[in-house]
């Protein structure tokens, strides 16, 4: 909350500070993101880690049909984008799944969890984000370091740092910035879809492998393709982020639906094309091995195309998504703040700036924490495990939030719509999907600690009422010296 205006201010006729109860409103976020600018956020923050590192990974999964996987995932988005649709643009507010889980439901420990979650997957994402853009530059500039050594961990550390910094300084510098680095990232998914429409026709590669499934696992086609959408899924997560920037973008009513569905339909044409290109140039087994894909790809395409250029653009592409991931965890902390979640202190904002400086130093401390101290291999399909399920309850509550109308107009989907999302994403949040075992136990653990933080919060907070019934018992005058 800003301060009261001193006499002087007053007694010279200030007109920001005409109404004395103006300069005690707190001050709130500045509306500065336009369609253009939206769109590019959402674009943003679906491309980025996820295609650039695991496109190898998901045709190891399931064979040359790799792009199947990223399709199906584009659908389930598709689904769930339209549920928060209709939440984001009946309640433009931001806090995303949170506030609606809490408006839904009513149940503390489930709001808590799903805020929980949320805060997870977006540091885990920004901190894993952070390491690959060390060891991206490490090989880039031949630094020569070796992986997990203090050096290459303080190149991450001064990246989340950075981060912070920008977005310290406001959401339009922020997502100005995401401009530029998403122009960058997109350029080099460009460059592999042209690197490989141009090597198929000259001969290069072998498009018959599309329509192949590798099931040298033992696993049925079906269950390839099932376990490969629940980790191509997490190449598709960041249209949720979006809804966090309600409040910072103008008429958010109108012009998130148009925005959200053009993003998620340029950045799933994209990921086909990408995946095609990749598997027709590179055997599945080959682009499954190392962290590189895309740069396999590159390389075998175009040889002389000068390799340290992409691995720039990689470093982009990581950078990118972790700014956007740092912006959504903040927000969030903002809106649950606001909900009366976490303490309100995290919801203050720097009255100039006009910045949640409380949430964005809250949420760097502990991303600088994982970038430290955790071993972040297994956290790519436990996001996507976390997101799934934060997903599953918000298309839940799309359909309880559809007895309680607002007074002004909203997006609507069909009724279809978050019954199918609420089934898919159900479905791959469970073991039927084929996902991991390792997927399961991460997330058991990191739900654990949400848990106890949990208990922790609510143990204080009956301390403090306890000793504000004492206080009051006694009266307003007692236990004073006069």
């Amino acid at each position: 909350m800003t301060d009261a205006p001193s006499a002087p201010a007053r007694e010279a006729g200030d007109p920001g500070l005409a109404a004395p109860t103006r300069a005690l409103r707190p001050p709130t976020l500045k509306r500065v993101i336009g369609p253009g600018l939206l769109l590019l956020f959402i674009v943003g923050d679906i491309l980025g880690t996820g295609i650039y590192a695991l496109t190898g990974k998901v045709a190891e999964e399931v064979g040359g049909a790799a792009w199947l996987a990223f399709l199906i995932a584009f659908a389930v988005a598709v689904l769930t984008a339209t549920s928060y649709l209709e939440l984001v643009t009946k309640y433009p507010k931001a806090g995303g799944a949170v506030v609606y889980a809490h408006r839904a439901f009513r149940v503390q420990i489930l709001t808590f969890l799903v805020a929980f979650a949320v805060m997870a997957s977006g540091l885990t994402s920004a901190s894993s984000a952070a390491l690959a853009f060390a060891g991206n530059l490490n090989e880039a500039i031949g630094l020569d370091l070796m992986s997990r050594t203090w050096p290459l961990i303080g190149i991450g550390l001064a990246f989340i740092t950075a981060l912070a910094v920008v977005n310290l300084r406001g959401v339009s510098e922020s997502v100005r910035l995401n401009v530029v680095l998403t122009a960058i990232e997109l350029t080099g998914l460009l460059i592999v879809i042209a690197i490989g429409a141009w090597a198929i026709g000259h001969g290069q590669g072998d498009l018959s492998r599309v329509t192949e499934f590798d099931t040298a696992s033992g696993e049925s086609p079906v269950r390839s393709v099932t376990a490969a959408t629940a980790l191509a899924f997490f190449a598709m997560v960041g249209f949720e982020d979006s809804v966090n920037m309600a409040e910072e973008t103008k008429d958010p009513v109108r012009i998130f639906p148009k925005v959200m569905f053009a993003g998620l339909a340029l950045t799933g044409l994209v990921y086909v094309l990408v995946a095609i290109s990749a598997v027709a140039l590179v055997s599945p087994g080959e682009l499954g091995q190392g962290e590189t894909p895309l740069l396999t790809v590159v390389a075998t395409g175009a040889p002389a195309f000068p390799i340290w250029i992409f691995a720039f653009i990689t470093m982009a592409a990581v950078a990118n998504s972790a700014l956007i991931n740092m912006l959504m965890a903040s927000r969030l902390v903002y809106g649950m703040a606001h909900e009366k979640v976490v303490p309100r202190a995290l919801g203050r904002v720097l009255p100039g700036r006009r910045t949640p400086w409380v949430a964005i130093l809250f949420t760097t401390v502990l991303a600088a924490g994982l970038v430290a101290l955790a071993d972040l291999t297994a956290l790519g399909g436990t996001t996507s495990l976390l997101l799934l399920a934060v997903f599953t309850v918000t298309n839940l509550a799309v359909l309880v939030l559809r007895r309680q109308p607002v007074e002004h107009a909203h997006f609507r989907a069909p009724i279809v719509v978050p019954v199918l999302g609420l089934l898919s994403c159900g479905f791959l949040v469970s073991p039927l999907s084929g996902r991991a075992d390792a997927d399961y136990r991460l997330a058991g653990v990191l739900l654990l600690v949400g848990g106890g933080l949990w208990s922790v919060q609510r143990i204080a907070g009956a301390i403090a009422s306890g000793r504000s019934g004492r206080r009051t018992s006694r009266g307003p005058g007692r236990g004073r010296r006069r």
